[in-house]
C-alpha cells in the first residue's frame, strides 16, 4: 500500500533550510522520503511514536544523527512531515 505525503508550506521552508545547511545529506533525505511513501514501516526508517510534548507525532531516521518528525495518519494513508533536523532540534 502506498502512502501520500502532504507537504505543508511550513515544512517546505524547514526542509529547504535543512538541505541548505546539509547539502551532503540531500540524497539520503530524498531516499528517506521515497521509502516513507512506499513503506513507512520499513525497518531502516526506525519509525517510532513520540511522547511528552510531541505525543501524537512519530519520528523516522534519515541517518544516525538526523530525523524527520511527522504525523502518520494511517486512516487516510497520509503522512504529514512536521520537522527535519538533528535529534536535539526536532525533539
Amino acid at each position: 500500500m502506498a502512502y501520500s505525503l502532504l507537504i505543508t508550506q511550513q515544512y517546505t521552508k524547514r526542509a529547504a533550510r535543512f538541505i541548505k545547511r546539509h547539502p551532503e545529506l540531500k540524497s539520503q533525505y530524498l531516499k528517506t522520503l521515497q521509502l516513507l511513501v512506499a513503506n513507512p514501516f520499513h525497518p531502516s526508517l526506525r519509525l517510532h511514536a513520540l511522547s511528552g510534548k510531541l505525543t501524537g507525532l512519530h519520528s523516522v531516521s534519515i541517518n544516525i544523527s538526523y530525523r524527520i518528525t511527522l504525523e502518520l495518519l494511517i486512516k487516510d494513508d497520509q503522512i504529514i512531515p512536521v520537522n527535519v533536523g538533528d535529534h536535539d532540534s526536532v525533539y
